[in-house]
């Protein structure tokens, strides 16, 4: 135990860190808090969630589709499902339960009903995992960026992250998709992979050393897959780094893919009561893309996308295209740690820009986060510089005035 607690695990730069994720923690709770005191009515979308997700763990029927839980019963006939729903075959065309079961998981707790005078209290339950995973997410950004660029790239992305509306939102507000669940599915997702990758040039066994990351990369996968079908993408993103990062022990990484492939699959089965023909009329009715390819030529969906980024971290519409340009016409920036997340990150606001409706603004919310990593390696890069005191001078100023100005709007929720 004590080798666990020591000062490269426990140290400065880990107290710092937390200090960030604190105050994250805080802006979400203050927010959320808001939002559940400042309406006396319940969203529907928030409702359903909660509604079908307890409906299943009280083993009534499984969410997002039409089938009860007993074998006997046929097909619910729900005359509170939406037309979408219908028009689907009463199929959730986005989600399998598991974001049912994710989102009312809290509310076993509840004893009461969820009516709209009792929401201060219930709902406050229901935003509980999206915060844990917006912490969650927080801090796996905050080791990954550490551990690629040193402290500097950490303390960047974190702060970015950190005062960032669109994750707070993404965290904080019941009326949104929730999509924070996916993003640190598919975070993790990609990163684990990448570690994995790097960990097989190792003299040891591959597979049973590797069994805490197959682990990881088995839960990432349905976390990410399950909240929103569309991140079927990150499974074979993932297997492309880990083929590409150890050519010489494709054989390792393929099987370690394979047996992570195998653990999500069991969970997401089990996300539909290991019902295989549930599972299989649920994945029939999945909506894994939906791409439009029309949107492509419509120059007004390119300003929206950028416009949705903006809004999500408008600290990105000045440094990002400072750190693309740097990546383009320095050299040294061009590797790895920073092509990686640059690469997902495109890969997203591109399918984001094909998807211009739902599952859309999900990629573009699972963009940010890789963004930030990559923002934080080209500026952990200019630091190493003689620009230094230049560089310095820049980022202070745009991190202070982008905390600055996300405090001072979220005083004016207090006053709206």
């Amino acid at each position: 135990m004590s080798e666990f607690f020591t000062r490269e695990r426990f140290g400065k730069p880990q107290f710092l860190a937390g200090l960030l994720l604190l105050v994250f923690l805080g802006q979400c709770l203050w927010l959320a808090s808001r939002d559940v005191h400042a309406s006396g009515t319940v969203e529907f979308g928030e409702l359903t969630r909660v509604q079908q997700g307890l409906e299943q763990w009280h083993g009534e029927r499984i969410a997002g589709t039409p089938y009860a839980m007993s074998v006997q019963k046929q097909p619910s006939q729900d005359p509170d499902r939406s037309s979408y729903f219908e028009n689907n075959g009463g199929y959730d065309a986005y989600h399998s339960p598991l974001y049912y079961l994710i989102a009312s998981a809290p509310l076993l707790l509840w004893p009461g009903s969820l009516q709209p005078g009792t929401k201060p209290y219930w709902g406050g339950l229901a935003r509980a995992p999206y915060l844990v995973f917006g912490v969650l997410l927080g801090a796996s950004l905050w080791y990954v960026s550490r551990r690629l660029y040193g402290n500097a790239g950490g303390y960047i992305a974190l702060t970015l992250y950190c005062f960032s509306p669109g994750i707070i939102r993404g965290s904080a507000l019941g009326f949104t998709h929730l999509e924070i669940a996916a993003a640190w599915g598919a975070f993790g997702t990609i990163f684990t992979a990448i570690a994995v990758a790097h960990t097989l040039y190792a003299p040891r066994e591959v597979v049973l050393w590797n069994w805490r990351r197959i682990l990881l990369l088995g839960l990432s996968l349905p976390l990410a897959v399950g909240t929103q079908f569309s991140l079927v993408i990150t499974i074979p993103a993932a297997l492309a780094f880990m083929l590409y990062l150890a050519p010489a022990r494709r054989a390792a990484a393929l099987a370690i893919w394979v047996a992570s492939c195998a653990i999500a699959f069991v969970l997401l089965f089990a996300s539909y009561s290991f019902r295989p023909g549930v599972f299989w009329e649920g994945i029939r009715h999945a909506t894994f893309l939906g791409i439009n390819w029309r949107v492509f030529a419509r120059p007004g969906a390119y300003r929206q996308v950028l416009s949705h980024l903006g809004q999500m971290s408008p600290a990105l519409a000045l440094a990002l295209p400072v750190a693309v340009i740097t990546y383009a016409v320095w050299p040294r920036t061009r590797y790895f740690g920073n092509t990686a997340p640059l690469l997902v990150a495109g890969l997203c606001v591109l399918l984001g820009l094909a998807t211009p409706h739902y599952p859309g603004f999900g990629f573009e919310l699972i963009a940010v986060p890789f963004l930030f990593v990559f923002v934080a390696g080209v500026a952990a890069d200019l630091l190493e510089t003689p620009m230094r005191s230049l560089v310095i001078a820049f980022l202070v100023g745009l991190l202070g005035a982008y905390a600055l100005w996300c405090l001072l709007e979220l005083a004016r929720v207090a006053r709206a």
